[in-house]
């Protein structure tokens, strides 16, 4: 995998089976500083053009002729080579259930066919903030040092995904549960600053694990921040009822938990 600190540094590859797909996407790619673009047409070819040139990101229709987008990106997390490559995936598909799994296991994006070139440059600008350590929470002074974050997700992919974003931040202190009930358990044995959660979990949902905070835990203070794939507005507005910092979707822009974490770091501070 190569790292970048700018779109132009950026060499991406490409999976389209369908060649005039591909160059409208290669052209989109380019008009946006991408110069080096490789175009695979399956997944089969894909993987080994990862393990041959190591681009620095993925982009990937979602039905390939010899296995799925989704199948891909499963492929690229579970070869310790692969497993930290950025992916995002191209597709008119809508159906949650279809998009969850590429959801769980940690993109820099979900783009439609068609996509905008404003859907395009959040992903380019996602992979960014993925490849790159991103030093502007200490530049203004926030304290990371110390700072102890509990990661709730059922996800090792998911969880995998968000904790590098903090780690690029400047935070290297974690505890990690895969469900609410874990996650509860933890927090009766384990001060923490800051816990991002689920919502969609087997034992004990998000919601009810954050309803045991605020009512049942000695840290019922602790600021909570929910990334999910959840889509039913009733629920999430539950949630935020609860007194979370924020939800953002899966996928996430990091630059919202960078806004929210020094926001929260900077408040805290001068409390």
């Amino acid at each position: 995998m190569q790292d970048a600190r700018s779109v132009q540094e950026l060499t991406a590859l490409l999976v389209e089976p369908s060649p005039t797909q591909a160059k409208i996407i290669q052209q989109q790619l380019m008009r946006q500083g991408v110069l080096h673009v490789d175009i695979a047409a399956s997944g089969g070819e894909a993987l080994a053009a990862m393990r041959r040139a190591g681009p620095s990101v993925v982009l990937s229709a979602l039905y390939l002729p010899d296995m799925s987008g989704t199948e891909l990106v499963h492929a690229m997390r579970a070869d310790p080579a692969l497993e930290g490559l950025p992916f995002i995936l191209i597709s008119s598909e809508t159906r949650p259930q279809v998009l969850d799994p590429v959801k769980q296991s940690g993109v820099c994006g979900i783009l439609p066919k068609p996509f905008s070139e404003t859907q395009l440059g959040a992903a380019l600008r996602a992979t960014l903030d993925l490849l790159a350590r991103d030093d502007s929470l200490e530049a203004a002074g926030v304290e990371l040092e110390g700072l102890r974050v509990l990661l709730v997700d059922d996800s090792t992919l998911a969880r995998k995904h968000v904790r590098r974003m903090l780690e690029n931040m400047g935070i290297d202190s974690f505890v990690e549960a895969q469900n609410g009930r874990e996650a509860a358990e933890l927090l009766n044995q384990n001060l923490v600053d800051f816990v991002v959660t689920d919502y969609n979990m087997p034992e004990m949902d998000g919601r009810a694990f954050i309803e045991h905070i605020r009512e049942h835990s000695w840290q019922r203070s602790v600021p909570v921040l929910m990334i999910t794939s959840e889509s039913d507005q009733s629920r999430l507005a539950a949630v935020q009822d609860l007194g979370v910092v924020g939800v953002c979707d899966k996928p996430f822009e990091p630059v919202m938990l960078r806004r929210l974490l020094g926001k929260l770091l900077a408040e805290q501070r001068t409390a």
